[in-house]
C-alpha cells in the first residue's frame, strides 16, 4: 500500500503510454499476419495454447452419466466449432480452390473485367459454365486463375494439367509483386502434385521442399502432407521423421497423415520380428511399447483408419473435402497411404494386433479422450455431406463397433 501511495502521476501516464503503443504494435502485426496469411495469429495461438488450458478435457470429472449429461451441451458446441470444420483433401489434385485464394487486388482498373469474370466462375454451381467464364477471361488478358480452373476442371489428363498449372505460373511470376502470394503458392504446389502422379517423385520433393522454405508459414495449405507421402514412396525415411519432428507438435493441429505416419515409422523398428505369442509371454520391450503407444495415440485421433488399411472396409475414391477425425479423412489417407504400410514388413500385422487396444485407456471414447478431446459426435453428419449416402450403414464410432467397450483387445 505504501508503495503505490508513493507513485507520481508520471507513472501513470508512462503506464498508459506504454500499454497503448503496446497495444498499437499487436494491432498492426495482427493486421499484417491476416492480410499475408488469412489468418488470425491471436486465434492461432488461443487455439492451440490457451483452449486445451481453458475449455480442454478434464480428466478429473468422474464418469457418471449424470456429469457427462450435464456438460454434453456445452463440449459438442466446442467440438463442433474446431474439430468439425471442413478442411481441403491436400493430396487432391483436380478442383477448383476456394475463391478467397484467388482474387487479385493490386490490378489496374482497366483490367478488373477479367477479375470479376473469375469471380463469377469460382461461384457457378455449373462446371461448363466455370469452364466458359474461365475462357471468357483468358480472351481478354492472361490470367492465372483461368488457367488454374482449366487444369483442374478441363483438362483429362496429368500432363494436360501440369501445362495449363505451367502457363498459370508464368503469369503469376510475371506480375509477383502485385498479386496475393497465395495464389504463386497454390500453383507450384499443384505442379508439385503433378511431378508426383506422373512418378517425378525427386522433382516433386524438391518443389516441395522449396515451397516450404519459400513460404514457411503458410500451413493451410497442409504441403508438408504431400512431402511426407513422397519420402514415403522414396523410402527416405529418415526425412520423413525430420519432417515429423518439425510438424507433430503439440501446439500445431494433428491429421490422420500426421499421426499414422508416426506410428508406422515407430511400427518399423521393430514389426518385422514382433509376435504377439512372444510379446504375451515375455511383455513388450521398450522399442514395441513405444510402437504400441503411437499406434493407439493415431486410432485415438481417427479410429476409422485401421479398418481401410486392414481392408476390412472398401475403399473408394477419396472427397475432394474431408473432415478431420472422420471416415472422410481416413478414405482419403488410406488411399494414397496403404502401399506405403504394406511396404513395411509385418507393418500391418501389428497395427491388427494392437489397434483395438487403444480402448482400454478411452473406454468411453465420445465422453472422454486421453491424448486428444473426445471424439466429436458431428463427425457423422458432416461425413454424410461428403461421402455417398452408401457409405453410412455404419460410421457412427458405437455403432461400427471399434470401441469393443466391454471386451477390448489385451494390448
Amino acid at each position: 500500500i505504501m508503495f503505490l501511495n508513493t507513485l507520481t502521476p508520471k507513472f501513470y501516464v508512462a503506464l498508459t503510454g506504454t500499454s497503448s503503443l503496446i497495444s498499437g504494435l499487436i494491432l498492426i502485426f495482427e493486421w499484417w499476419y491476416f492480410r499475408k496469411y488469412g489468418t488470425s495469429f491471436i486465434e492461432q495461438v488461443s487455439v492451440s495454447h490457451l483452449r486445451p488450458l481453458l475449455g480442454g478435457v478434464d480428466n478429473s470429472l468422474p464418469n457418471s452419466s449424470s456429469s457427462s449429461s450435464s456438460n454434453g451441451d456445452a463440449d459438442s458446441s466446442r467440438q463442433s466449432v474446431s474439430e468439425c470444420k471442413v478442411w481441403r483433401n491436400p493430396l487432391n489434385l483436380f478442383r477448383g480452390p476456394l475463391q478467397c485464394f484467388i482474387s487479385c487486388k493490386s490490378k489496374p482498373e482497366y483490367l478488373y473485367l477479367s477479375t470479376k469474370l473469375m469471380q463469377k466462375a469460382w461461384r457457378e454451381r455449373n462446371p461448363q459454365a466455370r469452364i466458359t467464364a474461365a475462357h471468357e477471361a483468358l480472351d481478354l488478358e492472361d490470367c492465372a486463375t483461368a488457367y488454374i480452373l482449366l487444369a483442374e476442371e478441363e483438362a483429362t489428363t496429368i500432363v494436360e494439367a501440369e501445362k495449363l498449372f505451367k502457363q498459370a505460373l508464368k503469369i503469376g511470376e510475371s506480375c509477383y509483386r502485385r498479386r496475393d502470394t497465395n495464389v504463386l503458392v497454390y500453383i507450384k504446389r499443384r505442379l508439385a502434385m503433378c511431378s508426383r502422379k506422373l512418378g517425378r517423385t525427386r522433382e516433386a520433393v524438391k518443389m516441395m521442399r522449396d515451397l516450404m522454405k519459400e513460404f514457411p508459414l503458410l500451413s493451410m495449405f497442409n504441403i508438408h502432407e504431400n512431402l511426407l507421402e513422397s519420402l514415403l514412396e522414396l523410402q527416405n525415411y529418415a526425412d520423413v521423421q525430420a519432417v515429423l519432428a518439425k510438424y507433430d507438435d503439440i501446439s500445431l493441429p494433428k491429421s490422420a497423415t500426421i499421426c499414422y505416419t508416426a506410428a508406422l515409422l515407430k511400427a518399423r523398428a521393430v514389426s518385422d520380428k514382433f509376435s504377439p505369442e512372444a510379446a504375451s509371454r515375455r511383455g513388450l520391450s521398450t522399442a514395441e511399447m513405444n510402437a504400441v503407444e503411437a499406434i493407439h495415440r493415431a486410432v485415438e485421433f481417427n479410429p476409422h483408419v485401421p479398418k481401410y488399411l486392414l481392408e476390412m472396409k472398401s475403399l473408394i475414391l477419396p472427397p475432394e473435402h474431408i473432415l478431420k477425425r472422420g471416415d472422410s479423412e481416413a478414405i482419403a489417407y488410406t488411399f494414397f497411404h496403404l502401399q506405403h504400410w504394406k511396404r513395411v514388413e509385418g507393418a500391418l500385422n501389428l497395427l491388427h494386433c494392437t489397434w483395438e487396444g487403444t480402448f482400454r485407456m478411452i473406454p468411453y471414447p465420445l465422453e472422454k479422450g486421453h491424448l486428444f478431446y473426445p471424439y466429436p459426435v458431428c463427425t457423422e453428419t458432416a461425413d454424410r455431406e461428403l461421402l455417398p449416402s452408401k457409405r453410412f450403414s455404419c460410421i457412427s464410432p458405437v455403432d461400427e463397433g471399434f470401441c469393443r467397450l466391454q471386451h477390448p483387445d489385451p494390448l
